[in-house]
């Protein structure tokens, strides 16, 4: 990470698009960097698969960074971003779907990723073992449900804020969340809280991939 980005990081949205809109394009990298982990979450919780989750993050941030014009600050500029980047994985889950054949009309398309881990202390790997739990189980909610879990559960959205992005009502949200809850606490009851932040982790080395590729994309856009 730059250093001049590093020293913006506590910049607010608003202000960071608009000196992006005044030609500091360079600080757009701030924004990707700010919100790479909780969109990150929130496209696997639809697409269900980590890599196809990057290219959704290239792409919304492509298409924020083209049409950033359009941001009218009517609404918070996470949920106008939140909102683009749910678009492109229906989009690209709808894309998917049209090209697979799938055996079961009623299968989802999302497969359990545990991820191997170097064994640690007996209590860290005991959290990881946790953390697994609740990404696989997570993975295997309905979609309804998947994605306004990850949005309140694991990212922290209001109600409000979820039904914006997804384009529900706010009821909606809460018998989504309600019903998501019931499913999960019939697998492990109290077992998971606190932990679930800890979920979908979005490591460093993948947050530096997705800007690397965005920054060249838009760095060649604008010299083509």
């Amino acid at each position: 990470m730059a250093v001049g980005i590093a020293e913006n990081l506590d910049l607010g949205d608003e202000e960071i698009v608009s000196r992006v809109r005044n030609g500091e394009t360079e600080l757009f990298e701030a924004i990707m960097r700010r919100y790479n982990q909780p969109l990150f979450r929130v496209a696997r919780s639809i697409v269900g698969d980590d890599l196809e989750a990057e290219d959704v993050l290239q792409e919304t941030y492509v298409k924020v960074f083209e049409h950033l014009d359009q941001f009218a600050g009517t609404a918070r500029f996470s949920t106008w971003l939140t909102r683009i980047a749910v678009n492109e994985s229906l989009s690209r889950l709808r894309r998917q779907r049209r090209c697979e054949t799938l055996d079961d009309p009623e299968h989802v398309h999302v497969q359990a990723k545990l991820s191997v881990k170097t064994p640690g202390p007996e209590e860290e790997a005991a959290q990881e073992q946790i953390r697994e739990l609740i990404e696989t189980a997570v993975d295997q909610l309905p979609d309804p449900y998947r994605c306004v879990f990850v949005m309140r559960a694991v990212n922290g959205m209001t109600i409000t804020e979820t039904a914006q992005c997804l384009g529900l009502t706010e009821e909606n949200v809460k018998i989504r969340m309600h019903r998501a809850r019931a499913r999960l606490r019939r697998q492990f009851a109290e077992r998971f809280g606190s932990a679930a932040r800890n979920a979908f982790q979005f490591l460093s080395y993948r947050c530096d991939r997705i800007v690397n590729a965005v920054l060249y994309r838009i760095r060649s856009q604008r010299q083509g």
